[in-house]
């Protein structure tokens, strides 16, 4: 707010404590959903659009793939829905679309652009990732994170399997993120990324990343339209 913020994203549950203070300021409220019923309750409460984010994302995750949520998160509510998870590349961008999306927010794509202040070592890791590379750990504490398969997380899905506290869980885990995203400990660390990982094979520049998502989307969307015309 003192720094005249335009547009803020919200996202690990629900907005509401934040809406009031935020709206006074006049800034554009987006807040992240992984269910209906949050997405028709933060309508209620006046945002101005969302982002259903599917299972197939990175970091804190809910239950519903994107590809039921999204059109179920825009029949429910009157706002602009943006579509999340398991996108990296226009032929999903342009899925997003035919469900009803005004676009779509990637996450752990961009962690792979030039400009991402993530380690190297990070982006590595998502690079080399393949199709079965994330597994999603803290399902029985209620707070299920989707990171990619490595030694730290094989320790931390066995700590969770031996009926451990939720305090000795969450103790192993502190700082793992930043290790691994920051210092490049992505043996020790935590790899928050997400489905769409096996998609990621190179890192560029942001401006490159764009400019190739909006043509592969126009070339699924012209090949589409040829599917369904007269």
């Amino acid at each position: 707010i003192e720094e005249g913020v335009a547009v803020v994203t919200v996202g690990g549950g629900n907005a509401g404590p934040y809406l009031d203070s935020l709206r006074r300021a006049g800034i554009i409220v987006i807040p992240v959903v992984a269910s209906v019923a949050l997405a028709r309750r933060l309508a209620r409460q006046g945002v101005d659009a969302l982002i259903a984010e599917g299972m197939e994302s990175g970091g804190h995750v809910g239950d519903v793939a994107t590809l039921p949520l999204v059109p179920q998160v825009i029949d429910a509510v009157d706002l602009p829905v943006i579509a999340a998870g398991g996108i990296a590349d226009g032929r999903g961008l342009a899925a997003a679309l035919a469900l009803g999306a005004v676009g779509v927010q990637m996450g752990t794509r961009f962690i792979c652009t030039v400009e991402c202040p993530a380690h190297p070592e990070y982006k590595e890791r998502i690079v080399q990732a393949h199709d079965r590379a994330t597994i999603v750990t803290g399902t029985r504490f209620g707070h299920p994170v989707r990171c990619i398969r490595g030694p730290f997380i094989k320790r931390y899905e066995e700590l969770e399997r031996s009926g451990c506290s939720q305090a000795e869980f969450e103790a192993l885990g502190t700082g793992t993120l930043r290790a691994a995203i920051m210092d490049g400990k992505v043996l020790e660390g935590s790899v928050m990324a997400g489905q769409s990982a096996g998609l990621v094979s190179d890192v560029v520049p942001v401006k490159e990343l764009m400019e190739r998502t909006m043509a592969e989307a126009e070339v699924a969307l012209r090949r589409a339209a040829g599917f369904i015309a007269p």
